[in-house]
Order: C-alpha cells, then sequence, then structure tokens
C-alpha cells in the first residue's frame, strides 16, 4: 500500500476548493494550516509505580465559525500531521453539516489496549492537566474517537471541574448520560452515514435492500450494520471486518447478533455460518454499500479499480486516498465522502452541549429527527455543489465547506 501524509492530502483538497472559489491568497494561507497547536509531555503513574512519560498533541485549526470540536484519541501510531489532518477535516465537517463550531483534535500516543483502567484513567486527567488552560466550553471541545470512550470523557470532565471549581459538562461531550450526555450519542455517527446512503439511493435510483459490507466494526461500524435495515427498509449484511480479520457470508450475517459476539468475544472471528476471508478483499466484495469504518487510506490506487460497490459510505476518516478518489468518480461509483458521511457523530456533539448549556435535555426520537434533518440538508447541499460544479462529491462537499469557513473569516476581518 502506498504511503500518504494525511496532512498534505488534506492541504491538497483546501488548496482544490480554494482554486475554484477563486479565493485570495492570503485566505487560502491562513486555512491551509491550524490556528494553534500543542505538543505535551505526560507523566502518567503506571500500575507499577512507575512513571512513564507519554506525549501528546492537540490542534485547534479554525476558530472562526465557533470554538474547536474534535475527538481525542489513544493510539500508538499518531502523527502530528495526522492529527493535523484529522483537526481540517472537524472544520470541513462541522461546516458541512452548518454547525456553529472550528475543527480541532487530539492524541495520546500511547497503546491503551495495554493500559489497565487506573492508568488509562491517570492518561486521560494528565491530558486535562496539560490543556486545561485552551480548552473549554467556549474555547475547544473534545469528545470520544479511537480507544477512547464516554468513561474517558467522565474522567477528563471531573478532572476539568476540579481544576477550575466549576460545573461545565459542555467541554467534553459523548459522556455517559448521567454526567450529562445526550440522548443518541452512541448510534449518531452509524446513523448519519446511514441517512446519508438513504439519500443517495433515492438520488441515484439505488436499490437500497442489496447486499453491504463493513469494513471496521467499532462503534460506527456497529450501528451502521444495525440501522441500515431499519433505516434503508431492508439489507443483507454480507461481510465484516475488524482488526482481527473479516468473515463472510452470502447468505447475510444477523446483525444484533453479530455485535453482541464481538462485545462477547472480542473479534467478529468465529462467528457461526461464517468463512474467513482475506480482510483486503471484504473491499472489493460485490456489494450495494460498503462502509469503510476503520482508519485511513484503505483504498488506494491499487485496489480502486477493483472496488464493486455502487456507493461506499467512508465512515472513518479519510479511507479513500486521492488517487482511488478520482478512479472511482471516474468508473461512476458514488462516493460519500467522509466529512459528510462521518457528521452525525459531531452534530449530535453539538446537540449535546446545546442541551448542557440550557440544562434541558431531549429524548431520543427528538435527536434522532434533528439530526436527521441535518444530514439531509447537508448531503443535498453537497450534492447541488457536486453536479452544478461538475466534480466529485468529495470536491463538492469541500466547496460547500470552504465557502462557509472562508465567508467567516473575512467577516470578521481576518483577510
Amino acid at each position: 500500500m502506498q504511503s500518504y501524509n494525511s496532512f498534505k492530502v488534506a492541504q491538497s483538497q483546501v488548496e482544490a476548493a480554494a482554486k475554484l472559489l477563486n479565493l485570495d491568497q492570503a485566505t487560502l494561507d491562513l486555512l491551509l494550516w491550524p490556528q494553534r497547536e500543542f505538543t505535551f509531555t505526560l507523566p502518567v503513574t503506571m500500575d507499577s509505580g512507575d512513571i512513564k512519560i507519554l506525549h501528546g498533541h492537540r490542534i485547534q485549526h479554525n476558530f472562526a465559525r465557533g470554538p474547536a470540536k474534535g475527538g481525542i484519541r489513544f493510539h500508538p501510531d499518531e502523527t502530528i500531521d495526522t492529527v493535523r489532518a484529522l483537526a481540517g477535516w472537524m472544520t470541513w465537517k462541522t461546516a458541512v453539516a452548518d454547525l456553529p463550531l472550528g475543527g480541532g483534535k487530539g492524541c495520546i500516543i500511547c497503546d491503551p489496549r495495554k493500559m489497565s483502567q487506573r492508568e488509562i484513567e491517570n492518561t486521560s486527567r494528565a491530558y486535562v492537566r496539560a490543556l486545561w488552560r485552551h480548552i473549554g466550553v467556549d474555547q475547544d471541545i473534545a469528545a470520544t474517537d479511537v480507544y477512547t470512550n464516554p468513561q474517558t470523557m467522565a474522567w477528563m470532565l471531573d478532572e476539568y471541574e476540579t481544576i477550575t471549581g466549576k460545573h461545565q459538562p459542555g467541554v467534553v461531550t459523548n459522556k455517559p448520560l448521567s454526567l450529562g450526555g445526550s440522548e443518541g450519542r452512541r448510534n449518531a455517527t452509524g446513523r448519519g452515514g446511514v441517512v446519508v446512503v438513504r439519500e443517495a439511493c433515492k438520488t441515484y435510483g439505488v436499490d437500497p435492500t442489496g447486499n453491504y459490507a463493513i469494513q471496521g466494526f467499532g462503534n460506527a461500524g456497529q450501528r451502521a450494520a444495525m440501522l441500515h435495515r431499519e433505516l434503508l427498509g431492508g439489507g443483507n449484511l454480507v461481510a465484516v471486518s475488524d482488526s482481527r480479520g473479516a468473515i463472510y457470508n452470502k447468505d447475510g450475517l444477523n446483525p444484533m447478533e453479530l455485535v453482541n459476539h464481538k462485545l462477547r468475544t472480542g473479534s467478529v472471528l468465529d462467528f457461526p455460518e461464517s468463512e474467513t476471508i482475506d480482510p483486503d478483499s471484504l473491499l472489493e466484495l460485490d456489494v450495494t454499500v460498503l462502509y469503510p469504518a476503520a482508519l485511513e487510506n484503505v483504498i488506494h490506487f491499487k485496489n480502486a479499480d477493483r472496488i464493486q460497490a455502487r456507493i461506499v459510505c467512508e465512515l472513518a476518516n479519510g479511507p479513500t486516498s486521492p488517487q482511488a478518489d478520482a478512479a472511482l468518480f471516474d468508473r461512476g461509483i458514488h462516493v460519500i465522502p467522509d466529512i459528510l458521511a462521518n457528521a452525525g457523530g459531531v452534530t449530535v456533539s453539538y446537540l449535546e452541549m446545546v442541551q448542557n448549556r440550557s440544562s434541558f435535555y431531549w429524548n431520543d426520537a427528538s435527536i434522532n429527527k434533528r439530526l436527521d434533518a441535518t444530514m439531509i440538508t447537508a448531503y443535498h447541499a453537497v450534492h447541488s455543489a457536486s453536479q452544478t460544479r461538475k466534480v466529485s462529491p468529495r470536491m463538492g462537499a469541500m466547496l460547500v465547506a470552504v465557502s462557509r469557513v472562508a465567508e467567516a473569516c473575512k467577516l470578521r476581518g481576518w483577510v
């Protein structure tokens, strides 16, 4: 697989959109780079009593439309350029969804799979101690990401409120419900992705009840697996993969039973009445919808010509390389880009922030109604831009997002 620098890819997308929008050089230069970057070392006490020094980053890409918003991931292989790219994509994601937010992203370079719960808690609290002056409901709001979860957010919230002496539940999102979390948040990314797939099927006359496959069976993939049939009126889940392998059954896999199997065993492998397949081959199956829901650049120049899905819905961030994206567009494969496809998560995170500020909380049905409306509006704004300009959906999404952020920067007098 060819290696890509995610930040350079993200910058190239901005440059291409800026050219079509005829942006001036100063505006382009502003949008190409994060407005603030923090790099820090974290002394963390381990169960052995030893102090381990961990390293982390927090990137605040843009504040023109509102405070920075974005997850924090705990992963052993993160780089500052990956986090820069993800922060930028959050800026464009919140703009595509027309939310009053900017973009941010953070990481701690560690492997939580090899850490105890106490060690993860100590790491979470250390992150807040390093950054508390530079985060907050009006500055930068964190959320879950790779290998972080509502419990991680609970520890971060508690540390922040302990330091500041203030009750500010909106400083993080995707919290447990009992600490001010929102109904519908665990389903949000997967639900948002399925909603835009439904809109794509309507728009392009695609049968929504065909086969579908999911590459990456974390939270987003699991929720998409279960919601696909419900929201599209049918569908046959034929293949799923996770970090340990992939499984296939041409007659279909039961989504709920598969989720329970994954939670019980830690993997999709050995699911009853399934066969193990090469994880890479899952991407090339003849399916109506493919959900890449893992990490970056899994669809690339070597396998792009073998992708057979009619619709590719990017629940992951950056799963398709630039060359592959162009190849899929030329072949008539409809790629719903990540900044649109997985915007359901940040949309409900925003709704969580609104509820935290007002101390009034909506039920699940109200959250879903607001989420669906936001995703439908965003999908058709992107579709309109791509059709008008005769460009790919990814470029259509970037045109919508970059134009909105650029306008905010100009109105503020920054450029």
